[in-house]
């Protein structure tokens, strides 16, 4: 049977303010809990001025404490930003505090321009070249079989997760056998190919002994067609202004917004919601159900920030119900 969970940016909207950012994050991982998901991940980002998730581990600490029995986890931790002591430190901590839900989820691109790097005090192609080596480090680190052991993070047990939207992800997933999330929401087009290569070369591991999908999607959901669609257009702007590079916060939903747009915009978001369920509930269950046949995934992540976060609940919760 397929699993459910939430992908969270903890986006923060338009004249909206930090703590309410994190106080609709735990809103809506709460509803989540109630309507039966496995998962709510956090993603890293930074220096971005509209998603609030950048210290990750921390915000994770205050999800975990507002809720009881989901899953919490980085979706991921980009881990050319940090070092592998760092991360097991910080995700030590938090298993340590909410033992037996704690997902560690990876993924290699920094994300990064010059500012950044520099912010950091690191060389991110550097660092993202040593990712593989990074990962086993982390692990190692955390069974105890580095030269030095983290406290916390020694005999921690995060569910590792390898994060990818290209075929690298999925190849060093299958090597070192973990279970593998493919970013179709954003980025769609090696997604047939990656679960391709990730199932045909896994090797089993102590943490995963078969093979192992999570797949994103987009979820847009309400009463009408009409009403979704818009919902959906505060997170088309948000892919209009990355694109064009003017990342800003979370804008208001506008009425018929694909339709202003030029041919070329219209086509690029066409092409990023590929992975996409807008609609009303029985469009949106059809949509997640084809796409769990397309991609025979064990497990789906639903992404979909809303201007109003009561309606990113609602549309969660609507959806779930035409999928129960």
């Amino acid at each position: 049977m397929t699993a459910f969970s939430v992908l969270d940016l903890v986006p923060v909207r338009e004249g909206g303010t930090l703590p309410e950012a994190f106080e609709a994050a735990t809103a809506l991982a709460q509803a989540a809990e109630r309507l039966g998901c496995k998962r709510y991940w956090v993603a890293e980002h930074h220096a971005m001025e509209g998603i609030a998730g950048g210290a990750t581990s921390v915000v994770l600490a205050h999800i975990g404490n507002a809720t009881s029995t989901i899953r919490i986890g980085s979706g991921g931790i980009m881990l050319p930003n940090h070092t592998p002591f760092q991360i097991a430190e910080q995700f030590g901590t938090l298993d340590a505090l909410f033992p037996g839900r704690v997902d560690l989820g990876l993924g290699r691109a920094p994300g990064a321009g010059p500012e950044l790097q520099r912010a950091l005090r690191k060389d991110l192609h550097r660092a993202a070249e040593s990712f593989p080596q990074d990962v086993v480090e982390l692990m190692a680190l955390m069974a105890g079989d580095a030269e030095i052991h983290p406290t916390p993070g020694l005999g921690a047990k995060p569910e590792f997760w390898m994060l990818g939207s290209s075929l690298f992800g999925a190849q060093l997933a299958a090597r070192l056998g973990m279970p593998y999330a493919f970013a179709s929401h954003f980025a769609p087009d090696h997604l047939d190919a990656a679960l391709e290569i990730y199932r045909r070369d896994f090797q089993p591991s102590d943490q995963c002994d078969r093979p192992h999908v999570m797949a994103a999607m987009n979820l847009f959901c309400a009463l009408s067609e009409a009403e979704a669609e818009t919902l959906a257009t505060s997170q088309m702007q948000a892919f209009v202004a990355l694109r064009t590079g003017r990342p800003s916060k979370l804008k208001p939903p506008i009425e018929g917004y694909r339709e202003q747009l030029p041919a070329p915009a219209q086509a690029m978001l066409a092409h990023i919601g590929q992975a996409s369920a807008i609609g009303t509930p029985e469009q949106c269950a059809e949509a997640v159900r084809g796409f769990v046949s397309r991609t025979q995934a064990d497990e789906i992540i639903l992404a979909g920030p809303t201007f109003d976060p009561q309606a990113r609940i609602d549309s969660l919760s609507l959806a779930m119900q035409a999928l129960g």
